[in-house]
């Protein structure tokens, strides 16, 4: 499956377009990374936890939305993009959403 934040793929068709696919996950703070957070705050710097935290939500929101791509007959997914949402305190949505496609070599 090709994944791209474009609009088009410069060597290839689009032959069909298959609507918009979405993948998201609800993640909540660890109290172990809150904590160190507050450490972090007082000091500066990065909040790895943090970093690492988001980069997994990232991953599987991706994996969700081409799982979605797969389901209606598509092998690309153009101008993907992210959101994000707080749900409740402590607790954030990734969103991960493009265009379902399937394509052909030009």
């Amino acid at each position: 499956m090709l994944l791209s934040n474009t609009e088009i793929l410069p060597g290839y068709v689009i032959e069909k377009h298959l609507g918009l696919v979405q993948g998201s996950t609800v993640r909540a703070k660890h109290i172990g990374r809150d904590m160190m957070a507050g450490l972090k705050n007082m000091v500066g710097g990065e909040l790895k936890g943090y970093t690492e935290l988001l980069s997994e939500s990232r991953e599987e929101a991706l994996e969700r939305m081409e799982e979605q791509a797969k389901a209606v007959g598509a092998n690309a997914v153009i101008n993907i993009r992210f959101g994000t949402a707080n749900i409740t305190a402590g607790a954030s949505e990734i969103l991960a959403y493009g265009t379902a496609v399937f394509i052909r070599k030009d």
